[in-house]
Order: structure tokens, then sequence, then C-alpha cells
């Protein structure tokens, strides 16, 4: 393959992605799940496992453990964008903000489409009081998908007290 041609993952994942940022695509759904579905995917079977013992992990609350394990697996494959998303959520969840930044910073230069990980960007922002910036986290998340209605709650209170009441 040339150097610079996109391989075949990446066209898909750009159909995909043009698919789901449609506001009026019905089939959001499964268009999200076809991207948390490629996203998940390392190239390896053991990272694979990693990951899954993570979420696995973090779905049953077992935070440290969690991230024990999703640790390794960044550990073994840094550039794998979506081992860093998931160990910045259980650090989220663990109460650990500032590492929780850190991951989703390195989530991001990896995978600049990962709307869950702005959306966790806006979070934190917003829980620690960075109103506008968690607006931009929220806004750039729903650019790229529309159909998160939490993430437009969030946004549309934020600029909602952001707009205050004229007396």
């Amino acid at each position: 393959m040339a150097a610079g041609a996109a391989l075949p993952q990446d066209a898909d994942l750009d159909r995909l992605y043009g698919e789901l940022a449609d506001p009026d695509n019905r089939d959001w759904a499964r268009v999200q799940a076809d991207i948390l579905r490629e996203w998940s995917k390392s190239g390896s079977a053991a990272m694979d496992l990693l990951l899954q013992r993570g979420q696995d992990a973090l779905s049953q609350g077992d935070f440290d453990a969690a991230i024990e394990h999703l640790t390794a697996l960044i550990d073994q494959a840094p550039g794998f964008a979506e081992g860093w998303n998931a160990r910045a959520t259980a650090y989220f969840h663990a109460g650990y903000l500032g590492p929780s930044l850190v991951d989703i910073q390195h989530t991001l230069a990896l995978n600049p489409h990962h709307f869950g990980a702005l959306a966790g960007l806006g979070m934190i922002l917003e829980a620690t009081g960075k109103t506008d910036a968690a607006r931009r986290a929220y806004a750039a998340s729903l650019a790229i998908h529309p159909h998160q209605d939490g993430i437009r709650q969030a946004l549309d209170r934020l600029e909602q007290e952001s707009s205050g009441i004229e007396l």
C-alpha cells in the first residue's frame, strides 16, 4: 500500500462517522454500535482480552481492577485509543479526575473522533467549574454524534446558566 493511502478500515470509519453525524439518520444506533465495535479492535487477541477484562471490571464497579487491566493494556499497546479511553472512564468513576483528563488527552490525540472522550471531557470540565470549556467539549462531541440526548441536555443546561435571566 502506498504511503499515506487510507486503510480500508479508515474508509469504513469515515463513512460511519458521516452517517452518525447526520441528525436525520434514524439508524444512528446501529452506526454507533458499528463504530464502537471498530474502536474496540486492537488488532491483537491478547490486547482485546485485556480491554474486555478492564471493561468487565468497570461494569462490576471494581475500579482498581479495571485500572490494573487497562494500565497493562496501555503498557503493551500505547497506540490503542480505546485502552486510554477505557482507563479514563475507570479513573473518572474512581474519582481520579486528573488522571482521567490525561487519558482523555491521549485518547483524543489518537482518535479525534472519539465522541465519548469528548463527552467525558465535558463532564469533568463542568464538574470542576470550567463551564466555557465544558460547553466547547460537549459541542464538539455533538458535532460528531448529534444523537446524544444526555450531552445535548447538558449543553442546553450550561447555555441557559450562562445566559442568565434578564429582569
